[in-house]
């Protein structure tokens, strides 16, 4: 469908353009044919709108004799060559438009002779036809910088949803292979402890098990998962191994990427509370503020620790999930201290997508 016809806007200005026009024409033909305004202008508008009407098929000459694209002999044959053949089609009908009035109104009309009407409409329409092949133009490179704009947003939406997928597929298996290695160690100690464990992974994985299709989760689902994977954790370290949960009850609702709590608070005790002996609280907490949500995760950690011998693998995929959905509208800024570490997130608050 041609563009101008798409939206009412751009035809009600495409008409006024034609209108205004059709004024100016209304104007020379007083003037030049002694006569009024008023029957000028009922004369010269219907014309301008005719004209109008036929410049309209410009558009498809136009997608088919890109500038850049088309030879300059071909260019010009086939507009001079179009333009002249829709000129006279419209001056004809000008002609015998000035006939049908010149019978009905005698002499309220114009004085203009024939030959001198007939220059003075090949003049105007040359005018007409000229600015609407170029409007045309303007309207056609509009359109493709519009569609280029497009394609490259859609692009940077395939490649982040192919981002998103990848990092989603790291998160299970990372916590998958961390939780057997807790079981594997528990099964010669503590059989009905590996037992309790591996009914409690269970639920947890049955939990996440639809989070792969989805791109947001309330804020209470992925405390849930939290609390789930801390008890399966609780099973491991006992009394060592405190929890705390401060959650605001309006920030529940909210929407947060799923499991993006879930490898800080498994980096809380891997990587924190798992080296001290007297072991620790991991705290959690959430906070609407702002038109921002603030997620906190907080744990106590051994200032003489080993380093480290994981990948990083959690704090690195939440960082780069974050950044993927939204951007410089969202943070992680990682506080580490000799004895602490803590992780904040802001995100913006949103409601959870139907």
């Amino acid at each position: 469908m041609h563009p101008i016809l798409a939206r009412r806007d751009r035809l009600l200005l495409y008409l006024a353009v034609w209108l205004a026009f059709g004024a100016l024409l209304a104007a020379v033909i007083a003037f030049e044919g002694d006569t009024s305004f008023a029957w000028a202008a009922v004369y010269a508008v219907p014309l301008a709108l005719l004209l109008g009407l036929q410049s309209l098929s410009c558009w498809y000459l136009v997608q088919v004799l890109p500038p850049g694209e088309t030879p300059l002999a071909r260019l010009a044959s086939t507009w001079l060559g179009a333009g002249f053949v829709s000129l006279a089609i419209w001056v004809a009908a000008a002609l015998g438009w000035a006939w049908l009035l010149r019978t009905v109104a005698g002499d309220a009309l114009s004085e203009l002779e024939p030959a001198a009407l007939t220059t003075l409409l090949l003049f105007a329409g040359a005018i007409g036809l000229l600015v609407a092949v170029l409007g045309h133009y303007m309207l056609a490179a509009f359109e493709r910088s519009v569609q280029a704009e497009r394609r490259a947003l859609e692009l940077r939406v395939f490649a982040r949803e192919a981002e998103l997928k990848s990092l989603r597929g790291q998160l299970d298996p990372h916590f998958l292979f961390n939780s057997l290695n807790s079981v594997a160690a528990l099964i010669g100690t503590d059989a009905q402890a590996a037992r309790r464990m591996c009914l409690l992974m269970a639920a947890f994985f049955r939990k996440s098990l639809g989070l792969g299709g989805k791109q947001s989760i309330a804020l209470s689902e992925e405390i849930s998962l939290a609390e789930t994977f801390l008890a399966i954790e609780e099973v491991r370290f006992g009394a060592r191994l405190r929890k705390r949960f401060d959650v605001a009850e309006d920030a529940l609702s909210l929407a947060v990427p799923p499991l993006v709590l879930q490898p800080l608070v498994e980096n809380a005790v891997h990587h924190g509370v798992a080296h001290l002996v007297e072991g620790g609280e991991i705290t959690v907490r959430g906070r609407q503020r702002d038109g921002l949500l603030e997620l906190v995760v907080e744990n106590p950690c051994d200032p003489e620790r080993p380093a480290s011998r994981g990948a990083g693998v959690g704090l690195a995929n939440v960082r780069s999930r974050i950044e993927t959905l939204f951007g410089n509208r969202a943070s992680v800024d990682v506080d580490a201290q000799p004895d602490s570490f803590r992780v904040a997130i802001v995100l913006p608050a949103l409601p959870v997508a139907g």
